[in-house]
């Protein structure tokens, strides 16, 4: 069985922003008593604002951080697997039919199609990298 994985280019994953996020509340709060404490009771909701902005930012990229997509070819499958925001979709070709078609010049993706069906992928690479994935994959086509 071949495989290839095309995987989002994310700094961190979920469970290093869970702890950097951890440590960030901590300090803000730990801010928030201490000008609470001397009297300004304003910076709470300053505090309360700024946690809340954070964690959303911080959920919509933990939502897209494990995306990914992925190709395998075993013996006559070949089964391209896309898992984008918690939504996983199978698409499942003959690799005697299936037709690789280059990305086009101002396209960033390519596609894997098989009489009606007609998958994008690649998202995740760079433009030099999807020429030889693009070769490779071919190799196994009929």
């Amino acid at each position: 069985m071949k495989r290839w994985q095309m995987r989002r280019n994310c700094a961190l994953t979920p469970k290093q922003l869970l702890k950097f996020y951890i440590v960030l509340v901590c300090l803000s709060v730990t801010v928030a008593t201490g000008f609470f404490l001397a009297g300004v009771w304003v910076i709470l909701i300053f505090t309360a604002l700024e946690l809340s902005a954070v964690t959303l930012g911080f959920l919509i990229y933990c939502r897209h951080a494990l995306d990914c997509e992925t190709i395998e070819i075993d013996g006559k499958r070949l089964v391209v697997k896309k898992f984008i925001g918690y939504k996983e979709s199978v698409y499942e070709f003959n690799t005697q039919w299936a037709k690789i078609e280059p990305p086009i010049d101002s396209s960033k993706v390519f596609h894997i199609s098989q009489s009606n069906l007609r998958v994008e992928i690649g998202q995740f690479l760079r433009r030099e990298q999807q020429i030889p994935l693009i070769a490779s994959v071919r190799v196994h086509l009929g």
